[in-house]
C-alpha cells in the first residue's frame, strides 16, 4: 500500500473543501464592493465594423436610426469660476497716493461665473463619455444631461483625461444602464458616404442634421494658437450643419454608428456655413483607452522634422509624385538617428502603410507605443531603403517652425541667388544669432520680396548649408554652386533658428526668370 499517497488524498479533501469555500467567499465580497461603489474596471464599448453597403437605396426617414443614437447624445453645461479686479489702476501707488485708501475695498478681486454649452456621446452603458477637449478646458464643474423616454437626469461628470493636441476629452459619470452607442471604424469612410451630426446647437437639444462626407484626413488646424507641437489631426470633413453648440456630439453613419466626434466649424459668420470637421472615431477611440488606462496619452516619438513634398521638391529629388515626407533634420541622440534615418531621406512607409504627407507621418507615429519597434521605408538617391527603430516617447517640448526673422547680421558682400545677399560667417553673426561653431555655410543677409527665394521660404538669417546636395563653406562658394546650377529647380538646404525650432529644412527654388508682374 503507498501510504504517502494514502494520506495525500485523505488530508487533500478537507483542505480543497475549505481553499473552495474561501475562493467562494473572497468573490462575493468583491462582487459586494464593485456592487456598491456602482463601479467598473472599465467601459463595455460595443463595436461594429461591419462595412457599409453602398449599393443599397437609402430609404425615405432616419428616423429608425435617430431613434438609435439620439438618447446617446448627452447634453452638457460647464461652469468656470473667473476671478477679476473690478478697478485694477487702484493698486498703482500714483493713484494711492491721491486717494489713499479709501477705494481699498474695490480693489479685492470679484467672482464670476462664466457658462458654456456643448454635447458628448455615451460610449458605455457604466457612464463614459467622449466629447470636446474645448468643451471641458478649465471648467470648475461639469453637468450633464440624459434624455430618455422616462425623463431627463442631471449628473455632476468628473474627468477622466483630456488630450488638446486632438481636442478630445473623456468623461464619467456615476450611473449603469445607460443607453451607449455602438462604435463604428472610421478607416471604412468614404468621401460621399451620408452621415448625421446629433448634438445640442444653441441650447437645442437632441437637434439632427444631415450630410455626406466631404472630405477625409483633413489637418493643420491649431487649436489656442501654435503649440510648438507636431500636429496629431485627421478630421473628417462634412456638410452636415454644425452649429455652436454642438461641439462634443456623434456624428454617425447610416447605420447610427459612431464614426466621429464633431468638433469645429470653418465660418466667416460663425454659423454653419456647410464646413464642419469631426475627430475620426478610431483616433478618438485611441486616445480615450490610454486617458482611462493612465490618464495620460503618451506617444511614439522618431525623432525628425518631416516637411510635405511640393512640386519642386519632389522634381529636385526625383520623386515620381508628391506622397511621403522628406526629413528636413534628425534630432541628435534619436531613434530615427540611431537607426540610420538621414536628412534628405523621403519617408514614404511607415509599418507598412504608404507616408501622404508630414502630418500623416507624425500621427501614425503618435499612435504608436513608447518602446516599441517600427518598420520605415524611404527613399534615399533614388533607391529604397528600409530600417527597424525602436520608438522613443515624445518628449514635453518639440520644436516647430513659427515667425520670419527680422535680423540684419554683419555685412552682405556677395550676390548670390537672385535677390539673395549672402556673406560669410564670422563670430560676430555666430554669436548674435546663436548659430553653433559645427554650422558652416553662406548666412543670408537679404532676401528680395519678390525673388524666387521668397516664394520658396528662403529667410533672412538662415544659413545655406547645402545647394544641390553639395555641401556649401562660405559665400563664395554658394556664388559659384548657385551659378552652376542649370536645371528648373535650385535645391537648398539650410539651417534656422525660428523661434522654438532649431535645425535644417529643404527649400526647392525655382531657377527660371520670374515673369514681372
Amino acid at each position: 500500500m503507498n501510504y504517502s499517497g494514502y494520506f495525500m488524498n485523505r488530508l487533500s479533501r478537507p483542505l480543497i473543501g475549505i481553499f473552495s469555500a474561501t475562493l467562494l467567499a473572497l468573490g462575493i465580497g468583491v462582487l459586494f464592493y464593485f456592487t456598491c461603489r456602482g463601479e467598473e474596471t472599465g467601459p463595455d464599448i460595443k463595436v461594429d465594423s461591419t462595412p457599409l453597403n453602398r449599393d443599397t437605396r437609402p430609404g425615405v426617414s432616419f428616423s429608425p436610426v435617430i431613434k438609435k443614437a439620439a438618447p446617446c447624445v448627452v447634453y452638457i453645461y460647464s461652469t468656470r469660476i473667473v476671478h477679476v479686479r473690478p478697478y485694477p489702476f487702484l493698486d498703482d501707488p500714483f493713484f494711492r497716493q491721491l486717494f489713499g485708501d479709501q477705494f481699498r475695498q474695490d480693489t479685492q478681486p470679484r467672482t464670476r461665473r462664466q457658462e458654456s454649452l456643448g454635447s458628448g456621446v455615451l460610449v458605455s452603458p457604466n457612464g463614459y463619455i467622449l466629447t470636446a477637449n474645448h468643451v471641458v478646458q478649465g471648467a470648475d464643474e461639469i453637468k450633464v444631461k440624459v434624455t430618455s423616454v422616462n425623463g431627463d437626469k442631471e449628473y455632476s461628470a468628473r474627468v477622466i483625461g483630456t488630450d488638446p493636441p486632438t481636442d478630445v476629452a473623456v468623461l464619467k459619470i456615476d450611473a449603469r444602464d445607460l443607453p451607449a452607442i455602438t462604435l463604428g471604424n472610421s478607416d471604412q469612410l468614404e468621401v460621399g458616404d451620408m452621415v448625421l451630426a446629433i448634438g445640442d446647437p444653441f441650447g437645442l437639444e437632441q437637434t439632427v442634421t444631415m450630410g455626406i462626407v466631404s472630405a477625409l484626413g483633413r489637418s493643420g488646424f491649431q487649436f489656442g494658437g501654435d503649440t510648438g507641437r507636431p500636429n496629431y489631426q485627421d478630421f473628417i470633413q462634412t456638410d452636415a450643419a454644425i452649429n455652436p453648440g454642438n461641439s462634443g456630439g456623434a456624428l454617425v453613419d447610416a447605420e447610427g454608428r459612431l464614426v466621429g466626434i464633431n468638433t469645429f466649424i470653418v465660418s466667416s459668420t460663425y454659423g454653419n456655413e456647410g464646413i464642419g470637421f469631426a475627430v475620426p472615431i478610431n483616433l478618438a477611440r485611441h486616445v480615450m483607452d490610454r486617458l482611462i488606462q493612465s490618464g495620460k496619452v503618451t506617444r511614439g516619438y522618431l525623432g525628425v522634422k518631416p516637411e510635405d513634398i511640393n512640386a519642386g521638391l519632389a522634381e529636385s529629388f526625383e520623386l515620381s509624385d508628391q506622397n511621403g515626407a522628406l526629413v528636413d533634420d534628425v534630432y541628435p541622440g534619436t531613434p530615427a538617428q540611431k537607426a540610420g534615418i538621414q536628412s534628405g531621406d523621403v519617408i514614404v512607409e511607415f509599418n507598412g502603410k504608404k507616408v501622404t504627407d508630414a502630418d500623416n507621418l507624425s500621427l501614425m507615429v503618435s499612435e504608436c507605443s513608447p518602446g516599441s519597434e517600427a518598420t520605415v521605408k524611404v527613399i534615399r538617391d533614388g533607391q529604397e531603403k528600409s530600417f527597424t527603430v525602436r520608438l522613443a516617447e515624445l518628449p514635453g517640448q518639440f520644436g516647430r517652425n513659427n515667425n520670419n526673422r527680422n535680423n540684419n547680421p554683419g555685412n552682405s558682400n556677395t550676390d548670390a541667388l537672385d535677390g539673395v545677399s549672402v556673406s560669410d560667417l564670422d563670430q560676430a553673426s555666430r554669436q548674435e544669432l546663436k548659430i553653433p561653431d559645427d554650422v558652416h555655410g553662406a548666412l543670408v543677409t537679404e532676401v528680395g520680396p519678390d525673388s524666387n527665394s521668397a516664394d520658396a521660404g528662403l529667410q533672412q538669417g538662415d544659413v545655406i548649408v547645402e545647394i544641390d546636395r553639395q555641401l556649401v563653406r562660405d559665400a563664395d562658394q554658394a556664388v559659384k554652386f548657385c551659378t552652376q546650377a542649370k536645371g528648373a529647380r535650385i535645391l537648398l538646404k539650410v539651417w534656422r533658428r525660428n523661434g522654438d525650432f532649431v535645425g535644417t529644412t529643404y527649400l526647392s527654388v525655382d531657377n527660371t526668370t520670374k515673369p514681372a508682374n
